[in-house]
Order: structure tokens, then sequence, then C-alpha cells
């Protein structure tokens, strides 16, 4: 099912990141400083070992230059013309306080985020990669960083204390804070036996819907968190899917489906799951609510219906047996639409297994199709294809 990108790396693949565009280039990065450069079609176009031979932890185009690629490896973040792979256009040394494990860059390419090994997260001006901002709440390793689309003064960072924290860039402090671990306790209690034991749910990768509403959050415990940010930046509703019996390490938003709300996730059981969650409580609160409008008007039919029953005797019977069998269809159809909407709610549309631990996904649209980029362990990228949805 899945095509193979071979021979483009010597050690494992950490991190993958898609130019934009119809001709967008892919860089991957790995162990020992390696990134390369591939076409769509998986074509090697360029290789590099940066001085220092670092692992490459993450990897990212800027949204309105692909011609600059954004690399972290150790504390240090360099910037690579993809065109003329030679070696760093510029070094932002000292960019993190300890290791980088992550970095986002936001819509126009302005600012650079930074994830560390110290908690910290470090904002950096672009152009210059000055540290402008330098945000400090995780008490353990900070994992994943990322930009929210149409808000620039807002930012999300997780970490390995089970923190999700919302900043707010101008007065750079959290706007809220979420800790996981309560967040899994409360549902493990309605869920578990008593002293079943599950692993904590340390924060890996955080992602962000094209719309900014939506966030993503891949813990050690299998769960995909989910949390819907409302007016104000306020922690609106929060939830979960079981999406893998590993850690899920990966989470991404894909932003070239019908609706915002498709999410890839990968985990260290091997599997890859494909999710629509365009009808789960926490997207679409209206699901919910739709069902006892519903219920309210078929109420409000009945009691209607009688009273026109007993207001005009003269009517037939034939029409009333007609209006109750329609209310009887009603009741049937919106049973048939709630059950169809748990059905699409309750596991992945597409679950591939890849067999090897996923240590990053990328979703791209490759030459016109849809697909998942997915690295793992090895020294190749696997490709899937997504056009059968």
């Amino acid at each position: 099912m899945g095509s193979l990108w071979p021979e483009g790396h010597s050690s494992s693949i950490l991190c993958v990141g898609g130019s934009p565009g119809p001709e967008g280039l892919i860089a991957s990065g790995a162990e020992g400083g390696e990134v390369t450069l591939w076409t769509q079609q998986g074509a090697i176009v360029g290789r590099l070992v940066l001085p220092g031979q670092e692992d490459i932890t993450s990897a990212a185009f800027s949204p309105a230059d692909s011609a600059r690629l954004y690399v972290s490896h150790g504390d240090t973040v360099s910037v690579l013309d993809p065109r003329n792979l030679k070696g760093p256009v510029e070094n932002f040394q000292g960019a993190g306080e300890e290791e980088i494990n992550a970095l986002a860059l936001n819509e126009t390419g302005s600012a650079v985020a930074v994830a560390d090994d110290s908690g910290a997260v470090r904002i950096l001006e672009i152009p210059g990669g000055r540290v402008c901002r330098s945000l400090r709440r995780h008490t353990n390793i900070c994992s994943s960083v990322a930009f929210r689309p149409h808000r620039p003064n807002n930012l999300i960072s997780v970490g390995l204390d089970m923190q999700v924290i919302l900043w707010g860039l101008q007065k750079t402090r959290p706007l809220w804070t979420l800790n996981l671990q309560d967040v899994a306790e409360e549902e493990d209690a309605h869920q578990q036996r008593p002293g079943q034991l599950f692993n904590p749910p340390l924060a890996h990768c955080v992602s962000v819907s094209s719309c900014g509403n939506i966030l993503g959050c891949a813990a050690e415990d299998g769960r995909v968190h989910l949390m819907r940010i409302g007016s104000g930046s306020k922690l609106e509703q929060q939830g979960a899917i079981k999406a893998h019996t590993q850690g899920a390490s990966q989470v991404h938003f894909i932003s070239f489906f019908s609706h915002p709300y498709w999410m890839v996730t990968g985990g260290n059981d091997g599997q890859v799951a494909l999710w629509d969650l365009g009808k789960h409580p926490v997207v679409a609160p209206e699901v919910k609510t739709g069902k006892t409008q519903a219920t309210a008007s078929q109420r409000r039919k009945g009691k209607s219906s009688g009273r026109r029953r007993e207001q005009a005797q003269d009517k037939s019977k034939k029409k009333a047996e007609r209006e109750e069998a329609e209310e009887d269809d009603d009741e049937a159809a919106a049973k048939e639409q709630e059950e169809s909407m748990e059905e699409e709610k309750s596991g992945p549309k597409m679950s591939i297994s890849h067999g090897d631990k996923v240590n990053w996904l990328c979703p791209a649209v490759l030459k016109g199709e849809p697909s998942i980029i997915v690295a793992d362990q090895s020294t190749n990228l696997t490709v899937y294809p997504l056009s059968q949805l």
C-alpha cells in the first residue's frame, strides 16, 4: 500500500517537513545532522550533513518563503536554502536554552518558536534570529509547539510535564493551562477497574486545525487529547480519542480535505490512523444540542397535532394516522442519524498497519494526490496515498 523513498539517509529519520505549493519540496532530517531534500516523486535533489553532526530534531519551510528551510539541532536553528544546499545561510546558535525538540513558524514567517529540554519556549524574530520572548512555565521537557492560525499572538506548547499551555504573546503569559493527568484520571475513573495502570499522558506533539479553534495533543497514554478554543481564547471544551494501544507520538491536522477537522495520528504501536472529527462533540457540540432540539420539536409537533385533532373532530381519522406515522418516521430518522454519528465518531476512517514506531508524520499533496509521509526508525520514508477518500 505504501511506497518507499529509499537511500536518503544513513540513520533513523526523525522529522519531515513539506514546502507549500504544487511543486513544493519535501525535507527530512535524521540522526547525525543529515538533511535530505526530495521531489514530490521521491527523487533526491540535495543532501547535506551539518557541521557537528547533531541530530536534526525538526524541519519546517517558511510559509512565506519556500527558499528558507529551518532545521533545529542541538541548541541551534539553522536556515538552509533548498536551491543551494551546501551549508547554512544563517545559524541562530543558542536559540534554545538546551537541546531543541521542535520548532514552528507563524503564518507570515516573521517568527520562529522553539521548544527545548529545559522546558522553555523561545520566540525568534525573523529576519535576524534575535530572541524576543522567553516563555517559562513547563516544569519538564517542552516537546512540541505550534502557532495558532489567524491568531498571531497565540501560541500553544506541550511537554512531558503533561501540561498544555495557550500563551498570549503580547504579555508573555499563559491564557490557560490544562493538566492532562487530571483529565486522564477523571476519564479513567469512569472507564477502568480499580488498580488498573496506564501510561501517564506525557505530551509529545501538538497540532492546531487550520481554522485555529481545535487543538490535538498526542500523549503517552495512547490518547489524542482534543480541545476547543472559544471566544476570548478561552478553553471551551476538551475530550479525547483513544487513538493507539501504545503511546501516541504524532498528530497533525490536514488542511487539504473537505473541512479542517481531518486529523492523522501515529504511535509507538506502529499504527497510522486517519480521523474525521467533524462530528466529534469537542469539535461540533451542536450535534448534542441538535438532538435535543429535534426531540423538543417532535414533542411540539405531537402536541400541536393532538390539539388539531381535538379541535377538529370532523377531520378524517386517516389524516391523523398519517400525521402520527410522520412523527414516527421523524423519530426513527433522528435515531438513525444519531447512531450514524456515533459510529462515525467512534473510530478512524482509515487505519494503516505501518509496523514500525512512528517518529514523524507529514500530510502532503504529492503531484495532486493527498498523501501521508511517514518517518520511522529506519533510513527510509514511506508514503501512503489517501486518494480512496
